[in-house]
């Protein structure tokens, strides 16, 4: 019997596993050296200039710092498009503010920039803009309307590392940009997070609000030492980087390149195999600018459950990518506008498997196996 095709598989080379036996050998197991070079290498691949990429220990601690470090709280709503990752919604709730549920657009699957404007209230602080599958939602768009209502722009690009849009980085479109390296995005640190943000003040802050809101120098820490001495003046989290998880972080970023071009290559690949299946939509792009985290498709005629049930029996793992936030119980009360293409696209979507240094073959015996699934599915 064929082995399992799972949808995710993180690659873990000897480059890996060299990186982490260092970070273990340094013996500094906290945040120190390893998170400074992490930090910058970001900052380089995304063409940021200065200091202003700031490393936690994950996604959704960026986010929640995100939130802090503008000024978002209780009696604040953000607007988010609901078919978004529930990591967004929990930060949003964590700063004691609100989300409101925007709808998306077909083409992108990102937030529906006209349909947030019209969202926008007296309390509305920040829009969140997301970047599905590593396709870039409308940022820019999305960043003129934000101006036009002194509303913040929070840029999740936790699916989109490396992807670009008119030519710019994805840390060049929000006021804050949150990027995510759990066990299965493009890269991992096993898990961790970044922000991006404008100003050094922000930065400090940041710093203090990961480290239990300590007032202790980065710049001391990144040398691999600590102060026994510190005030705490406000609050703060333990949300910061480990060394560990900066190290292997680090020898991931060294392959990104050749983690981006062999996913675009499988993308294009499914693209080419799946064209012709009938009762399948598939990603608008040509995955030219696109690092892609997900390849998905949109299974139409309520079949999506039965072609998920035939897939698992050809020994091919599937996904859901995700569940509409306005579903969940606990956020069934957040106020929302007109959710139709989210609702569609909430019953329509699903995740195939997709690794960096894919096989031809693998990509192939997917698609043969979605088309026979689609095909028994439309004769029955």
């Amino acid at each position: 019997m064929s082995e399992r095709i799972p949808v995710f598989k993180p690659y873990i080379g000897v480059d890996t596993v060299k990186a982490a036996v260092d970070a273990l050998d340094l013996g500094w197991l906290g945040m120190g050296s390893y998170v400074r070079d992490f930090e910058a290498g970001l900052g380089s691949i995304l063409g940021v200039e200065g200091e202003r990429v700031v490393a936690v220990n994950t996604g959704t601690s960026a986010l929640h710092l995100a939130m802090l470090s503008l000024g978002i709280g209780p009696g604040d709503e953000v607007i988010t498009p609901s078919f978004n990752n529930i990591g967004d919604f929990q930060a949003i709730r964590l700063a004691g503010a609100e989300p409101v549920f925007c709808d998306i657009d077909e083409e992108t699957l990102g937030i529906d920039v006209e349909k947030a404007e019209a969202l926008i209230s007296a309390r509305t602080k920040a829009v969140i803009g997301m970047d599905y599958a590593g396709i870039p939602c409308r940022l820019d768009a999305l960043k003129e309307m934000a101006a036009r209502h002194d509303v913040k722009v929070i840029h999740d690009a936790a699916h989109a590392l490396g992807s670009r849009l008119h030519g710019r980085s994805m840390a060049a479109y929000g006021n804050i940009t949150v990027f995510s390296f759990d066990p299965v995005k493009i890269i991992t640190s096993i898990d961790g997070g970044a922000l991006v943000v404008e100003t050094a003040a922000q930065v400090e802050a940041l710093h203090r609000y990961r480290l239990l809101g300590m007032d202790q120098s980065a710049r001391r820490m990144y040398t691999n030492e600590r102060a026994w001495t510190y005030d705490v003046a406000d609050r703060g989290f333990r949300y910061h980087l480990a060394n560990l998880h900066a190290s292997i972080g680090l020898s991931q970023l060294e392959l990104l390149g050749g983690f981006i071009e062999t996913r675009r290559d499988a993308c294009r690949r499914y693209a080419s195999l799946l064209a012709a299946v009938e009762g399948l939509k598939l990603p608008a792009t040509d995955f030219t600018d696109v690092a892609p985290f997900i390849y998905y498709v949109r299974v139409g005629g309520g079949r999506r459950d039965d072609v998920i049930r035939a897939l698992g029996e050809a020994g091919v793992d599937t996904g859901i990518h995700w569940i509409p936030g306005h579903n969940f119980t606990f956020l069934r009360t957040c106020r929302r506008g007109e959710l139709s293409v989210t609702d569609r696209i909430g019953r329509e979507i699903l995740t195939l498997p997709l690794h960096s240094f894919m096989p031809a073959s693998t990509v192939e015996r997917v698609a043969h196996a979605l088309s026979g699934a689609i095909a028994q599915r439309r004769a029955a």
